[in-house]
């Protein structure tokens, strides 16, 4: 996923401002988290998220993701 459509990032924004957990898939593996900002980094978006469990914080950046979905 290079890059996300205007719909897709509506839809992210709206989990960050609602901190709605999404599920990210990234090199075949599923991570659940809650989206805290899209950032700008070194010219790349950056996805800053904390694992709903444990705490852990995650950081994606979107160029590497192969999907985003929102988890009801």
């Amino acid at each position: 996923m290079a890059q996300l459509t205007h719909a897709q990032y509506d839809v992210l924004e709206r989990a960050i401002a609602d901190r709605r957990r999404i599920a990210i898939y990234r090199r075949g593996t599923e991570y659940v988290v809650i989206p805290r900002a899209l950032r700008l980094v070194g010219g790349r978006e950056l996805i800053e998220s904390t694992h709903p469990t444990t705490g852990d914080s995650f950081d994606f950046f979107i160029d590497e993701l192969e999907s985003i979905q929102v988890v009801a």
